[in-house]
């Protein structure tokens, strides 16, 4: 081989490394800032002068609008051209970061993050359609893996990075520290994104699927994010917005099924597979989503672990999941089969659930790490296979709605399992509460046992006796509630464990004759 022809391979090279880092750059932006703000709410609140309620729209708004533009942006790269959509999409993320640091007002926050999520929704399906891209259509499985590490990290990066960044500086550098990854992102996607192939400008917009979407995706978001604050179908709200919810997605489907130049191409999901592998993520991404977001709630408040050691755990749950999509990868590319790797990584998802819904107060910290390295692997080794799956033999225009549409059931599946999750645990704390009430009584020895020795302390302290008494009681209260909460917390992990097994029937069922996933 010539040198001149060396340097032109060497460079395609180069060029493809720096295209995909951009577009994971920029997807983990996105998706560390979905979650990057939680961790900050407290002191949000005291800063701008917000009540708890309020301050929950900085959140729902960004979701909101994550949700509707997800599966718009396929539409949309095809309006204005991959390369000016992605570009736009990365300068109004910055410019909407760079504004959510300076508010000082609710309402303006609340503004400038619902225009971040507008802006993000633009970046995770149109970076997924460029990293595959950048690969042969033979290569699918890689260009999934080095997608899916960003994918996992950027969940588990969001809470670490803000306790950091809130720990030591303010919250408003949690969106300052977007500004000079987003100011490089915008420079390097103008200079190497390019168009999608055989991109087709729609003849005419289809202002009415918008619309609808709009109604229906937003509604049920808010639903499922405020549903359980608001105590669900008692509100008018919820109630409000679910008919809203039900009536719109019926209206998208019929019109997006009757046009020709529909807003999102739902007509992709006739193919077999492809709906398959689209369910199996939204079911074990519901599942999983559920399991990491109470993770930090039952380390923190039943096993009293600070924020630092919570996110640690989340770490390694992150770098075995990154490690594990390199090596399924490997196992996929050498002619391993799909389901075999899918169904394994279930099974190890499902043991890393239940060996955590054996916690009890004495666990010690070492006693996690296997089940989270068990779970991270798990989840790569599902992941993999079905997020090549649920956009297999797409290309083009099809591929960036296909990311779309993935995309967004991935994000509403994720809602659902925290949605269910604390419904469940909600349940469970009352039956649980229930059941060990009855053994608090001065009658049990040892809740009577219990109970003196708190007094004896309380006395020795100083305390009078009827003060010490009611403080031993208060202690004794505290020490319930902290062991209720973990046995539902337990009872959540189980439940999940055993329901994400329902899942393996139907990878039974891929088609595999016809899907190659290489």
């Amino acid at each position: 081989m010539s040198a001149k022809v060396k340097a032109s391979v060497s460079l395609a090279g180069a060029t493809r490394w720096i295209l995909i880092t951009t577009a994971i750059s920029c997807a983990l932006l996105e998706m560390i800032d979905a979650t990057v703000v939680n961790v900050a709410l407290p002191e949000i609140s005291g800063s701008i002068g917000a009540t708890r309620t309020e301050i929950a729209w900085v959140v729902t708004s960004y979701s909101i609008a994550n949700v509707i533009v997800i599966p718009l942006s396929g539409m949309l790269s095809n309006l204005f051209g991959r390369k000016n959509y992605f570009t736009a999409s990365v300068i109004l993320f910055t410019f909407g970061s760079l504004m959510c640091g300076f508010s000082t007002w609710l309402w303006s926050l609340v503004l400038w993050r619902f225009i971040q999520g507008l802006a993000g929704g633009g970046l995770l399906s149109t970076a997924q359609s460029i990293v595959i891209d950048a690969f042969p259509p033979e290569k699918v499985n890689t260009a999934n893996a080095v997608f899916g590490i960003g994918v996992i990290l950027g969940p588990v990066m969001g809470p670490v990075l803000g306790g950091v960044i809130v720990e030591n500086l303010s919250w408003h550098w949690i969106f300052f520290i977007n500004l000079p990854v987003g100011a490089i992102a915008a420079v390097l996607s103008w200079l190497f994104v390019t168009n999608l192939e055989g991109n087709v400008k729609p003849k005419k917009m289809d202002w009415w699927g918008i619309v609808f979407l709009a109604l229906a995706i937003g509604s049920l978001q808010y639903v499922l994010e405020e549903g359980g604050a608001k105590d669900w179908f008692s509100n008018s709200t919820i109630i409000i917005l679910t008919i809203t919810a039900v009536i719109g997605i019926i209206a998208f489907i019929i019109r997006e099924i009757r046009v020709d130049y529909a807003a999102v191409n739902i007509r992709l999901l006739k193919n077999y597979n492809l709906s398959v592998g689209n369910f199996l993520m939204t079911v074990s991404g519901g599942i999983m989503a559920g399991a990491m977001f109470i993770f930090p709630l039952f380390a923190r408040v039943s096993l009293g672990w600070t924020p630092l050691q919570t996110g640690d755990f989340l770490m390694y749950f992150a770098i075995s999941a990154s490690a594990g999509m390199i090596i399924f990868n490997k196992l996929l590319s050498i002619g391993t089969s799909p389901k075999a790797v899918m169904i394994s990584g279930l099974i190890m998802m499902s043991i890393y659930l239940v060996l955590l819904s054996f916690s009890a107060p004495q666990s010690n910290q070492q006693s996690y790490i296997l089940p989270m390295i068990l779970g991270g692997l798990g989840a790569a080794g599902f992941m993999l296979p079905a997020m090549s799956l649920s956009v297999a033999g797409l290309r083009g225009a099809d591929l960036a709605q296909g990311t779309g549409l993935a995309n967004m059931l991935k994000r509403l599946g994720n809602a659902i399992g925290i949605a269910a999750i604390n419904i469940y645990l909600d349940h469970q704390n009352a039956n649980v509460g229930h059941a060990m009430a009855g053994y608090i009584n001065n009658f049990n020895p040892a809740s009577a046992e219990r109970i003196q020795a708190f007094k004896q302390f309380f006395i020795s302290a100083g305390y009078a006796t009827d003060v010490a008494l009611q403080a031993a009681y208060q202690m004794l209260e505290k020490e319930v509630v902290q062991q209720q909460l973990l046995v539902s917390y337990d009872h959540g992990y189980m439940m999940m464990g055993i329901v994400i097994l329902v899942c393996i029937p139907i990878i039974l069922l891929i088609k595999t004759s016809k899907v190659k996933l290489k």
